[in-house]
């Protein structure tokens, strides 16, 4: 099984990375649709990736296609793992559905906020409440924003460690911003880079700001 690839990201896709570890390889590697935006400052730099091998299959099941899926953490590939697991969730429908980092996710099915969950592409009212049913109480290794964010993870190889406030500030946050009209999943991603570059912000409104502020390009 291959865990793990080192390389140069020599581009970055919709849905992909191509990665050069040297040799005369290059790996396609399909990534979660989140993770996307946060490697696009890397491109022609080193990354590493934790990934997982499996066979794709066809619609008919007779022939197999071996993909390799990279994440930028051990706790996202491990949160994927347990994604997968629902029922009727399979790599390619988990991948794209990963639209904001695994703290929103699993604290959105820690709070049975089917709601959040419906805002992630391909997850319809249904399949939200199976994922909540399957899964709200196997995710507290994940709920600590920051614990899985990419953009650290990038920058320094190390996991960030925000104050317990920050989750509950996050969704006051959110949940203004989506009356201001935001789209949820893009306000909880610009809201996670704000709690990324400051992990001990404890007031609702700040973060509103500063998502502005990032919004704006201020």
């Amino acid at each position: 099984m291959i865990c793990r690839i080192h390389g140069v990201l020599e581009d970055l896709r919709s849905d992909r990375a191509l990665i050069d570890p040297g040799g005369g390889l290059t790996y396609q590697v399909l990534l979660p649709a989140y993770a996307v935006s946060r490697l696009a400052i890397k491109i022609g730099q080193p990354v590493t990736l934790h990934t997982i091998h499996y066979l794709e299959g066809t619609s008919q099941g007779n022939n197999f296609t071996p993909r390799l899926a990279g994440f930028v953490s051990e706790s996202d590939r491990g949160f994927f793992e347990l994604f997968t697991s629902v029922k009727g969730i399979g790599p390619r429908k988990a991948l794209r559905a990963m639209s904001m980092s695994t703290s929103h996710i699993a604290a959105a099915i820690a709070d049975r906020d089917a709601k959040m969950l419906q805002a992630l592409p391909e997850i319809g009212k249904r399949t939200a409440e199976t994922i909540i049913a399957s899964l709200h109480d196997r995710v507290d290794g994940y709920l600590s924003p920051g614990s899985d964010d990419s953009a650290a993870t990038v920058k320094t190889g190390e996991e960030i460690k925000p104050t317990p406030a920050a989750r509950s500030v996050s969704r006051e946050a959110l949940e203004v911003l989506v009356q201001l009209g935001e789209n949820r999943v893009t306000a909880m991603n610009w809201i996670d880079q704000v709690i990324t570059n400051n992990p001990d912000i404890e007031d609702p409104q700040v973060i509103i700001t500063e998502v502005l502020r990032l919004k704006t390009g201020v």
